[in-house]
């Protein structure tokens, strides 16, 4: 049976209170459906579908799937890059970076209350976003990642930099791991998001239940 989002009022009532975001990694969709579950189960606060190489087709039908399986999880879904897929699949929200739609043209096209998230690793940019309309941000490389090689690493002095800049949930992003999220808390950062440290962890549930308690202590 096909779950819908939550009301409005609920999905941001989750946001303020999320801890744990996992980010999907560019792996087959049965692998990347099963490593989500699992970090649903071990109590990520969000999901966000992340995925580079799918064909459109196949990112919506596995955007329809991970949509019900955080709504039977009481986790909010999101997806990156594509509001439209966002907006087929009744996702909670779009997550947009510098080469995307707009957050402020997503917000206009968007219905009232769907979450929008932005990226910004500066104060300034933070601030800039959130008049733009994001209703949270994803804020680093926190730490060393492939993934954002080409990014100098602001470290968790730099997410908490721009946590103090602006009044809305700011998740630190980019290396993040179980082994170094306490760096993170010692910083005053209580929000982080993951994908290789839990969608390359030998035990997903298990490393995803490790960082929340850490995020949440």
């Amino acid at each position: 049976m096909f779950l819908t989002a939550p009301p409005v009022d609920e999905r941001r009532a989750r946001l303020a209170a999320a801890h744990l975001y996992a980010i999907t990694a560019d792996q087959e969709p049965e692998r990347v459906a099963a490593v989500a579950g699992a970090c649903l189960r071990g109590g990520a606060d969000l999901l966000q579908l992340r995925h580079k190489t799918l064909s459109r087709g196949a990112l919506l039908v596995l955007a329809q799937r991970l949509r019900e399986a955080t709504a039977a999880a009481g986790a909010l879904f999101i997806v990156n890059d594509h509001l439209d897929i966002a907006l087929l699949a009744d996702a909670d929200g779009v997550h947009l970076g510098d080469d995307d739609l707009s957050v402020a043209e997503a917000r206009r096209l968007a219905a009232p209350g769907f979450l929008v998230g932005a990226s910004a690793s500066n104060p300034d940019a933070a601030r800039f976003a959130v008049t733009a309309g994001a209703d949270y941000l994803g804020t680093g490389p926190a730490f060393a990642t492939p993934i954002k090689a080409a990014k100098p690493v602001i470290g968790p002095a730099g997410v908490a930099a721009v946590q103090q800049a602006v009044g809305i949930p700011v998740f630190g992003i980019g290396g993040v791991t179980p082994e170094n999220v306490h760096e993170l808390v010692a910083a005053g950062i209580r929000r982080a998001c993951l994908i290789r440290g839990l969608f390359e962890a030998k035990d997903p549930e298990s490393a995803a239940r490790r960082v929340k308690a850490v995020l949440a202590s």
